[in-house]
């Protein structure tokens, strides 16, 4: 997929667990695990927004497009 997610990068920048950032966000430790690993096929501007909030950065610190091969 070309669309990359970068939410792991920042987790170990912020040095914050997963079970700690899905709380802050107010989603469960699984949707945010199905992000987390490139299998959302959608997220909202609302979960985009809390994640950004939580860990302090920009949208493209978390998202981030790669052409296929």
């Amino acid at each position: 997929m070309p669309i990359v997610v970068d939410i792991d990068v920042m987790l170990a920048r912020r040095k914050m667990t997963v079970g700690a950032l899905a709380e802050q966000v107010g989603i469960t430790p699984a949707n945010l695990a199905v992000l987390k690993n490139g299998r959302a096929k959608a997220v909202r501007f609302s979960t985009l927004e809390g994640l950004c909030q939580a860990l302090d950065c920009q949208p493209g610190d978390l998202l981030r497009w790669e052409p296929e091969p």
